[in-house]
């Protein structure tokens, strides 16, 4: 399935806060998951496995590394818990690095919410504004994402550029 998200991902510096506000919003709390995502090495975009115990899927996406909402063009695979395309993937690609979450997910009509524990980089927010059918447009997508930006109080200093397997293998 492919898809056009707006997204964000900022640090969060209170995450007790950033719940209470979003709580009450009313969203569908999907649950929370421990993620492992191994990232393989591609020429082009990113590709990655999510194993969790909520979401497993195989993802490639591509979208430029800046600060603030940004598009990002999403080709997602559902896989199985415990699926051997993992043991496919280790076999013909390269393995960049592994990135462990805690993931508390949460949505509100299409726009998914991810509150983050990252090992080794600490705590943060995603914001994605998805656009499944193409009836939304990216200028939708965008104002959605800056309104949940400015409801959450995400400045414009807490937006990051890269995504965490960047951070942990540059050290940023």
């Amino acid at each position: 399935m492919s898809h056009l998200n707006v997204e964000i991902k900022a640090r969060c510096r209170d995450i007790d806060a950033l719940r209470r506000i979003l709580h009450d919003q009313n969203p569908r709390f999907a649950g929370t998951d421990r993620q492992t995502d191994t990232y393989f090495q591609v020429p082009k975009g990113r590709l990655k496995l999510r194993e969790g115990r909520i979401e497993n899927a195989l993802i490639h996406y591509r979208r430029s590394d800046q600060a603030g909402p940004k598009r990002s063009e999403v080709a997602l695979l559902q896989v199985a818990p415990d699926s051997p395309l993992k043991t496919v993937l280790h076999n013909a690609l390269d393995t960049l690095i592994r990135v462990v979450k805690t993931r508390e997910i949460y949505f509100i009509d299409n726009v998914k919410f991810h509150i983050d524990q990252v090992e080794g980089l600490g705590d943060f927010v995603e914001i994605e504004a998805i656009d499944f059918s193409g009836d939304l447009g990216e200028a939708h997508l965008r104002a959605q994402c800056d309104r949940f930006m400015t409801l959450l109080g995400i400045e414009e200093g807490d937006l990051l550029t890269h995504s965490y397997s960047d951070m942990l293998r540059h050290g940023l």
